[in-house]
């Protein structure tokens, strides 16, 4: 038997399909490799960078969906299925909305697939592929068997990814953002995996960069340290996602920094205290004085701190967004991103714009055809979703602007700690800076 997986690509700018040169390597599909039965043929196809050989011989193609890659997705299916292949979506926006990824797909799975994914495709092998498979949430890479799995990294070699591996300790946020589908399909539980298998999955793959992909690592802080105390030996690098109440434990935020942390992406989201209450993002609103105490310790600590913004709540403005920026400068933050408040299916927020008759593109922004990558996709109160669009697109291009990027550079606690870091500095800033204007209003899907 043979097993095609694929990650689709958000979709094409002008004539082009293969822009995305961010490329990380996509770790759901080296877990789904690992859980394959050693006697099934495994080839991975990364739509983000190559042709997808449609009429190779293959049995079954299973398809990672998210919320901005599923008008794509959808079009790989059709394409798979016309030549009379058997395919299976999954992935978190499967789950979020499994009747609509039901019309494009042989089988669909929903939850996490470490527990029905052998029983699945010996189904396909057997020629009995069921409709659907609903499997629990957080079974974090341990098989139906109870044995551990690791990813099967092979799969990503010649494919030309960023010089980093990707990992995930945790799955899912003890937090409930109004805003966030990671909400909806954990249910506000952090599900972890044993220690001793992060370290063994360290040792047996070659770089010593590590992005570790969970949701919010500092969602159980205990277990962060446990983590950190096993990592401090092994003289590797690291970055995560973390909420900022992890600055409120000093102890711990020395234990990152001695066990290797670089920064983490962390989710500040609004400079507006009425904005955060508004998206329920509890672990920012408790003591809010913009943020001072909270990037005083980030910066004692020598994070390099990916800021993430989330612009146009009820109370944004086009001054907000701009003081959003002169904030983020101000505080020299390594990278920032500001990504519009986007109306994922199924999540509180997205419920409220529909009672509230204020979704665009006929609700399905994903599917809609004339929807464009980094757009508005319901009207604000304050602006227009054009002005929203405008805004937060400025706001990218002057964070990322030549002045902006060497005032950030010359922070010597945050980015000149070590040529190393130098170095990745300038090589992410200068890849962000590109596709600022790169993707914007990029197509989602090809035709």
């Amino acid at each position: 038997m043979k097993l095609t997986l694929i990650k689709p690509t958000i979709g094409r700018q002008e004539h082009s399909l293969y822009i995305d040169e961010g490329r990380m390597e996509p770790l759901m599909l080296g877990v789904l490799a690992g859980l394959t039965p050693d006697d099934v043929d495994v080839v991975m196809h990364d739509d983000r960078m190559e042709n997808i050989p449609y009429d190779d011989p293959t049995d079954l193609v299973a398809i990672t969906v998210e919320t901005y890659t599923a008008r794509r997705a959808y079009e790989i299916a059709a394409e798979y299925r016309l030549r009379g292949v058997k395919v299976v979506l999954g992935g978190i926006h499967v789950s979020l909305l499994p009747e609509e990824a039901m019309q494009h797909a042989d089988s669909i799975f929903t939850g996490d697939a470490e527990t029905r994914w052998a029983e699945m495709i010996e189904d396909a092998r057997r020629h009995r592929l069921k409709p659907r498979y609903d499997s629990p949430v957080g079974i974090g890479q341990i098989n139906h068997c109870g044995h551990r799995v690791l990813p099967r990294r092979e799969i990503y070699q010649g494919k030309g990814y960023l010089p980093m591996s990707l990992m995930q300790f945790s799955r899912g946020c003890r937090f409930a953002c109004k805003f966030c589908a990671v909400t909806q399909y954990f249910g506000r539980r952090a599900y972890l995996r044993q220690i001793d298998e992060i370290v063994r999955e360290i040792e047996q793959q070659q770089r010593k960069f590590i992005f570790f992909v969970d949701d919010n690592i500092a969602s159980d802080q205990k277990a962060l340290t446990e983590l950190c105390h096993a990592l401090t030996p092994m003289k590797v690098n690291w970055i995560s996602q973390a909420s900022l109440d992890v600055t409120k434990n000093r102890p711990l935020m020395s234990l990152m920094q001695k066990s290797g942390c670089w920064g983490n992406v962390m989710g500040f989201e609004s400079i507006n205290p009425l904005s955060l209450k508004d998206a329920k993002k509890s672990p920012n609103i408790k003591d809010f004085a913009h943020y001072v105490e909270e990037i005083s310790v980030l910066r004692e600590h020598g994070m390099q701190t990916w800021a993430a913004f989330t612009l146009g709540y009820d109370h944004d403005t086009i001054e907000s967004i701009e003081q959003t920026v002169e904030f983020a400068l101000k505080n020299r933050f390594a990278f920032a991103a500001y990504n519009i408040l986007m109306p994922y299916p199924n999540t509180p927020l997205y419920t409220q714009l529909q009672q509230q008759g204020r979704l665009l593109y006929d609700q399905q922004w994903w599917l809609h055809p004339e929807y464009r990558f980094n757009q508005a996709a319901f009207t604000p109160k304050l602006m227009t979703a054009q002005q929203l669009t405008d805004a937060c697109h400025d706001a990218r291009s002057s964070f990322n602007s030549l002045p902006s990027i060497i005032r950030r550079f010359s922070d010597i606690r945050m980015t000149l700690q070590s040529l190393s870091r130098m170095a990745t500095f300038w090589r992410y800033t200068l890849l962000f800076r590109k596709e600022v204007h790169k993707k914007h209003q990029m197509k989602f899907g090809l035709k």
